[in-house]
């Protein structure tokens, strides 16, 4: 993960790198739940720009830490990061290329607005691995409403970049995201006050952030005090890091 200012200081640039597919795992989720709050203890940051390195966003979060000795660790580091980002209300921006998968879905989807280039594909596959993804299942009816929602995370289905723009995944394309992302901010937050900004945002996510903790908390439970139980979760995640198809014992 690299952090760069942009914009005179006014954008935080989080750059998510560091292995092939641009993959999450705990050492950088850590890293960003502590980037966010850093740019979120600066006065002078009016926004924050998510972006994979690379050709990708992101494939998603490590699929070894969710093997049972690592799970429980992966998820609330995990969850963490939405954590900080409700905590320093900072508006945030995704720019999405290539493949935006499972956390790298929630991550992006989690922000106020999401440019995708034309090519981009979006989803969340962890159904096909035998488990659900907590944060997409808290909010991600939000974007799309549910049954688009439901059909993300319980088909697993993966989305170009129309079809995502079409039901509220995604909210503009353009050829270069990043660069449509720097300037939405330039038109609609970097003449705002920075201290307005994040009191707009914590206004329009009220609900959301009273509500985080004791959803989240239960969506671990559920994870970890059922999901995880189950032969077909453990199976799933052993078989992709195999290289080979589940075997389901539909238990």
């Amino acid at each position: 993960m690299r952090a760069e200012s942009l914009e005179g200081g006014a954008v935080r640039r989080l750059a998510l790198g560091g292995s092939k597919g641009n993959v999450i795992d705990s050492a950088m989720s850590a890293a960003l739940a502590a980037a966010v709050r850093d740019a979120g203890a600066s006065r002078s940051v009016k926004a924050i720009l998510f972006e994979g390195d690379g050709p990708d966003f992101s494939f998603g979060v490590s699929v070894e830490e969710h093997l049972p000795e690592h799970v429980a660790a992966m998820l609330r580091g995990f969850h963490d990061l939405f954590r900080a980002l409700l905590e320093a209300a900072l508006p945030a921006l995704a720019a999405v290329r290539g493949r935006c998968l499972g956390g790298g879905l929630e991550l992006a989807a989690f922000c106020q607005r999401v440019f995708a280039a034309p090519d981009a594909r979006l989803g969340q596959p962890e159904i096909a691995l035998g488990v659900f993804p907590p944060i997409a299942s808290l909010f991600l009816r939000e974007r799309t409403g549910r049954p688009a929602a439901e059909d993300l995370c319980v088909g697993g289905r993966t989305l170009d970049a129309a079809e995502a723009r079409r039901i509220g995944l995604v909210d503009d394309i353009a050829d270069d995201p990043a660069a449509a992302a720097l300037a939405y901010a330039r038109a609609h937050l970097l003449p705002r006050s920075a201290a307005s900004l994040r009191l707009a945002v914590r206004a329009v996510r009220r609900d959301l952030a009273a509500r985080f903790e004791s959803d989240i908390a239960l969506l671990e439970a559920l994870y970890l005090g059922d999901l995880m139980k189950t032969r077909d979760a453990v199976e799933g995640v052993r078989a992709f890091l195999e290289k080979r198809p589940p075997r389901w014992s539909d238990s």
